[in-house]
């Protein structure tokens, strides 16, 4: 099947499904009708759901990876030794891991659409993904500076690695400050415990979660850099993935001083 029949099957299955979307009219083009699938998805709580519907959608979400510019991070240019920047898409990055900067479910983020990095991953990877991190979860609320491990499923990486940063309301706090760099240790501990040799982090909880882009970028990089003198041999390389030229200029800035 082709991408439009694989959409339409999957929209079919999944109005079906679920009572409020009985009777919806769908969008006449792909090009709306695949937002209107991505939409559907987001929403879905982690039912179970049969092997032949995972399969469509894995059949539809590697089509289109098929289409996208996959950077490899063994690509990336050195800024210090082990050290790469990567202006772009997490989603299509080649790498061990990648981090997902998650709410305390880990099942993703609920809002259709929306633009937030949990949304994309969970988005590209597939339902496999929050059935996954429902099963790990089982209803509980994960700790903030924690992190834990799933397969990436249908993105170009083999791991995702999941962790809850701090949401900052009102003035920073040390407190917020120690629970971010907790989450850049946890997540090395986990990568290095899995011999997951190249990993790449998004700036954790500086999105919706408000916490200040410099302040956050200076933990980030310092943790990295202390971490990779206490384990010389744990890494391969460890990406900094910004998504605007704005937060790149904070990263920049640190290898410059």
């Amino acid at each position: 099947m082709n991408k439009e029949e694989l959409v339409d099957k999957l929209l079919e299955y999944f109005l079906n499904e679920d009572e409020r979307l009985k009777g919806y009219k769908l969008p006449d083009n792909y090009k709306d009708k695949r937002l209107f699938l991505r939409g559907v998805i987001n929403i879905r709580e982690p039912y179970e759901i049969s092997e032949d519907i995972l399969k469509l959608e894995d059949q539809l979400l590697q089509l289109e990876l098929k289409e996208k510019d996959i950077t490899d991070v063994n690509s990336l240019d050195l800024v210090e030794d082990k050290i790469s920047f990567y202006l772009g898409d997490i989603t299509t990055l080649k790498v061990d891991a990648i981090v997902n900067a998650c709410n305390s479910s880990l099942l993703g983020c609920f809002i259709p659409n929306h633009s937030c990095i949990d949304n994309a991953i969970h988005t590209y990877a597939g339902i496999r993904l929050r059935l996954a991190c429902n099963k790990i979860m089982q209803g509980r609320e994960e700790e903030t500076g924690k992190a834990r491990k799933t397969l990436a499923y249908n993105l170009p990486s083999k791991y995702v690695i999941h962790t809850v940063g701090p949401i900052v309301r009102g003035n920073l706090t040390d407190k917020e400050k120690s629970e971010l760099k907790s989450c850049y240790i946890s997540c090395l501990d986990l990568a290095r415990e899995n011999n997951i040799n190249t990993i790449a982090f998004p700036s954790i909880s500086t999105g919706v979660f408000s916490f200040p882009k410099d302040v956050a970028s200076k933990i980030a990089v310092s943790t990295v850099r202390d971490y990779l003198k206490k384990y010389p041999d744990a890494f391969e390389r460890v990406v900094f993935n910004v998504f605007t030229k704005e937060d790149l200029h904070y990263y920049e800035r640190l290898f410059r001083d």
